[in-house]
């Protein structure tokens, strides 16, 4: 075994189980399976204990029994639970806005883990073999996180509204990989290289999907258009969409210009005057109308005879 290559350079991670993501938390900061879920609720317990007697309360009573602080009916615990277990390791949790852990802020990849909450989801990033590694049990592996990404994996993190709290301490070094605990069922040693080869099969499994609706949409096309047909189909699309645009453009021409001629102000007048000339005949009655003809008829009448009048005299 090489100097400072922990559990022979194996990596530790444990898959979801129910909702013991806490346990799956705290084992992957500690790299074993040195806690089980009875652990952590012995520890819940112990603290709802101490609680009720900070506040008066018996050490069995209704209330007490019937809601805890620490642990959920489904197996969910608080953070106050994490704490006392990684304190048996003399391990301390830290929250990450803290004026102590300042500088993990600014240089996070001095550090050695984190762990992250939000809800009733925990899990850890940890250093492992000056390695980072995200070990959220909802993975299938550990993920390889580079130096440069951890700072900003742990920024968007907070921004989308993660609690992330230090982890600094004596860290174990080995667990007896050989022992009959080096596993409590949920939990698996991986080579890194291990860790990657399924974190990308998984990766490719979620991608295939997509794939295949794309190759099917494909074949489904070859069947029954060539190449060129297809390539004219394509610019008959095309041309339609253009025709279709065009005629769009020719419908609001009127529009605009019916909007251009009633901004224009000679137009506004012509219409003026057109309209009070109507007006005005209309409001003329009907024997005025009568009394002008007659008049403009006499009128006529004397002109001609004046006319004549003129012709005999010359005569």
């Amino acid at each position: 075994m090489m100097d400072g290559i922990s559990n022979g350079g194996m990596l530790y991670h444990e898959v979801q189980e129910s909702k013991l993501c806490a346990v799956h938390c705290v084992n992957t900061v500690l790299q074993g399976p040195f806690f089980s879920e009875f652990d952590l609720a012995a520890l819940a317990s112990d603290l709802d204990c101490r609680e009720r007697q900070m506040m008066m309360l018996p050490a069995h009573s209704a209330a007490g029994d019937l809601f805890s602080h620490n642990v959920s009916l489904d197996g969910d615990f608080s953070i106050q639970v994490l704490q006392k277990a990684l304190e048996v390791w003399d391990l301390q949790v830290i929250p990450l806005d803290s004026p102590v852990a300042e500088p993990a802020q600014v240089d996070p990849e001095l550090e050695n883990a984190f762990i992250c909450h939000l809800q009733d989801h925990w899990f850890c990033i940890r250093k492992v073999n000056g390695e980072w590694y995200n070990f959220d049990s909802l993975y299938a592996a550990p993920q390889h996180l580079s130096k440069f990404y951890l700072a900003a994996y742990l920024d968007s993190l907070k921004g989308s509204g993660w609690s992330i709290f230090l982890v600094r301490g004596n860290f174990p070094k080995e667990f007896p990989i050989s022992s009959a605990e080096a596993s409590n069922g949920f939990g698996q040693w991986l080579l890194p290289e291990d860790a990657e080869r399924i974190t990308k099969s998984c990766n490719s499994v979620q991608q295939a999907p997509q794939q295949e609706r794309v190759e099917e949409r494909q074949q489904y096309s070859n069947q029954f258009l060539s190449r060129e047909e297809a390539e004219l189909f394509s610019d008959m699309e095309d041309e339609d969409l253009k025709a279709a645009i065009a005629a769009s453009l020719m419908d609001s021409t009127p529009i605009v210009t019916n909007i251009a001629e009633a901004s224009n102000p000679q137009n506004n007048d012509k219409q003026k005057s057109i309209q009070v000339e109507t007006i005005e005949e209309a409001s003329v009655p009907p024997s005025d109308k009568n009394n002008q003809q007659d008049a403009s008829s006499l009128g006529g009448d004397n002109s001609q005879r004046e006319n004549q009048n003129k012709e005999k005299n010359t005569l």
